[in-house]
């Protein structure tokens, strides 16, 4: 498939809602020692859309897209009627219908042009910027990409984590929400630009590691956990597909790995991303490059992520700046990478 030119990204933008949540704070509500969550997750706080006192919900899937997509629009000085396409990744929709980018492009007030959303987890963010970038052309110069996610809605806050399997309890620590939102233009004007991004599933003939689980009316009382996360899977297959990510974007790229100067690792956990970033260090010869990480601080909000990353990244990126990044999808095995210059 011939990849596309590349695009600059004009503005980005995100959305946290609430005040960030401390470990001592979950471990109180949950009953879970806040020193095993950092231990063993190494995330700090999170950003939770609900109030965790009275179960009320604070802050929406669409509040947060939206909220990320205004800030992204604002800092690229575009307008919603010079809006070309709107992209949002999530694998916590508000609703099976209708579609949340639905939902953000009339609150924005985009009209009369292409929505599209796509059901992925925490590679979706990439996904959508590769379809987002193959969109734009002359005629259509302007997209909008959103990632967000809503974890908090697959979670039982009346639980008692004493009693949960390891498979369901790592996500009531792991877990956060937030949204992030890029735009990107047609041509090389802007100061970062998005050179490549690869979208690559390889998980044939293999175990998913996340199940998320949908309750309908004829199932809402199943017995079954909402989220399955196979956390030894993951610490095992993750690694492998990033370092296999980030040797495909050297290669296609031609850069020499001494003139990385910023490496975006996958965000799945604090500890577990210090390990991966520790090994792409190691094995590419990466030492120069600043790390963009942030979900020890925001938790792992899925889909926000890799455009949290990338609002951090481009917000004061100086020129000739080279920055690879990669996100890695467990539910059925999917890496993804992308590649940004700086002028």
């Amino acid at each position: 498939m011939t990849s596309p030119p590349p695009v600059a990204v004009l503005g980005t933008g995100t959305a946290l809602p609430g005040a960030p949540i401390d470990n001592d704070t979950i471990g109180a509500r949950f009953g879970a020692d806040p020193r095993w969550i950092e231990h063993f997750i190494g995330t700090r706080t999170r950003h939770l859309g609900v109030d965790l006192d009275t179960g009320k919900v604070t802050h929406t899937l669409v509040d947060l897209a939206t909220g990320a997509a205004e800030a992204a629009l604002a800092a690229a000085g575009v307008g919603a009627s010079e809006v070309d396409v709107v992209v949002l990744a999530t694998a916590s929709p508000d609703h099976l219908m209708p579609a949340s980018v639905n939902l953000v492009a009339d609150r924005l007030g985009v009209h009369g042009v292409p929505t599209l959303q796509l059901q992925s987890g925490c590679a979706g963010a990439l996904q959508a910027l590769d379809a987002a970038r193959r969109m734009i052309d002359a005629d259509h110069p302007v997209a909008l990409v959103v990632g967000a996610d809503s974890c908090v809605k697959h979670l039982v806050l009346d639980r008692d984590l004493a009693t949960m399997p390891t498979t369901e309890l790592v996500n009531y620590v792991i877990f956060g929400d937030g949204a992030g939102a890029a735009v990107l233009g047609a041509g090389e004007d802007g100061g970062a630009l998005l050179r490549t991004v690869h979208n690559r599933f390889v998980g044939l003939g293999r175990d998913p590691g996340q199940v998320i689980r949908w309750f309908g009316a004829a199932d809402r009382d199943s017995t079954d956990q909402p989220v399955d996360e196979d956390y030894k899977a993951i610490e095992a297959g993750v690694p492998v597909l990033a370092a296999d990510a980030t040797a495909e974007l050297l290669a296609e790229t031609g850069w020499a790995a001494d003139t990385v100067t910023h490496l975006l690792p996958p965000q799945l956990g604090g500890r577990m991303t210090e390990q991966i970033t520790r090994g792409l260090v190691e094995r590419f010869g990466l030492g120069a490059a600043q790390e963009i990480s942030c979900v020890a601080d925001t938790g792992n909000n899925g889909n926000a992520l890799p455009l949290l990353q990338l609002h951090r990244l481009v917000g004061d990126l100086p020129a000739g700046s080279r920055a690879v990044g990669v996100a890695v999808e467990s539910s059925k095995w999917i890496r993804t990478g992308l590649a940004v210059e700086a002028r």
